[in-house]
């Protein structure tokens, strides 16, 4: 298991956040904020695979492109980044030792709080 991040998926999060799209919610609240079984499977179906991948900072190229294994540290609700998410997956990114996506989740968070 390979995981790294997903520099098309950081651009996008940097957009979005400069565009305003972000949710300003509080640390513990991603467990209710997260997209469900079934929204990430209308939004697969809706935008496909690679899209699917553009919202999670992690990739693991030891998993077929076209499963959800392969997409890890989601950020965002598909429509906008959640500062709750962001804070989730950079805690997760440096207890499993990946030290880069913890790093871009950092430098987001804080991108996320200046634009506030």
């Amino acid at each position: 298991m390979t995981i790294r991040l997903n520099e098309p998926a950081l651009r996008q999060a940097r957009k979005l956040v400069r565009e305003g799209e972000v949710v300003r919610d509080e640390r513990d609240d991603w467990s209710e904020h997260a997209p469900t079984t079934e929204q990430e499977n209308a939004f697969i179906d809706e935008h496909g695979w690679t899209e699917f991948r553009h919202w999670h900072l992690g990739i693991d190229d030891g998993e077929d492109d076209e499963t959800k294994e392969a997409s890890s540290f989601p950020y965002g609700d598909f429509e906008r980044v959640h500062r709750c998410a962001v804070i989730s997956l950079e805690s997760r990114a440096g207890q499993y030792d990946h030290d880069e996506i913890r790093d871009a989740a950092r430098k987001l968070l804080e991108l996320i709080d200046a634009e506030g």
